[in-house]
């Protein structure tokens, strides 16, 4: 019994190594992607909206309170993860996180790395956008 265990075990961990985040994105189904990238930027829109209104309470009877740089900065990089130009038609994203994955240079980037450079190439950030993938493609393969 415990070989068999020890057996699983090991075969579990070699399947999970051949993983890559490709084999994840390609798995779904284009409405399960479609739904991914919807709760994804709800998840991001949720949390900057939130952390406003908390950054509004602090420094609410201060009127001499400028907001920190490093707030911005925040606002700025979770703004990143989600394309303003394509709005609500998010197949259009989908795609282009199917393009992604569709380079062998690409198959170990995080989903949320990709959607990342996914979302700024849509908005025009190209520069940007290279930049992360050219980082990111450095740090995963």
């Amino acid at each position: 019994m415990m070989k068999y265990i020890l057996s699983l075990i090991l075969l579990t961990s070699v399947w999970a190594q051949d993983s890559t985040p490709a084999d994840f994105w390609n798995d779904y189904s284009q409405e399960e992607k479609i739904a991914f990238i919807n709760g994804a930027y709800g998840a991001i829109a949720k949390l900057k909206s939130h952390h406003r209104a908390e950054v509004r309470k602090q420094f609410l009877h201060k009127n001499n309170w400028v907001e920190p740089y490093y707030i911005e900065r925040f606002y700025e990089i979770t703004d990143e993860y989600r394309s303003q130009e394509v709005g609500y038609n998010l197949k259009i994203i989908a795609l282009h996180m199917d393009a992604f994955y569709s380079n062998s240079d690409n198959l170990n980037i995080p989903v949320m790395e990709a959607l990342r450079v996914v979302s700024l190439m849509q908005d025009g950030e190209q520069k940007k956008a290279n930049v992360r993938l050219l980082r990111a493609q450095h740090k995963y393969n």
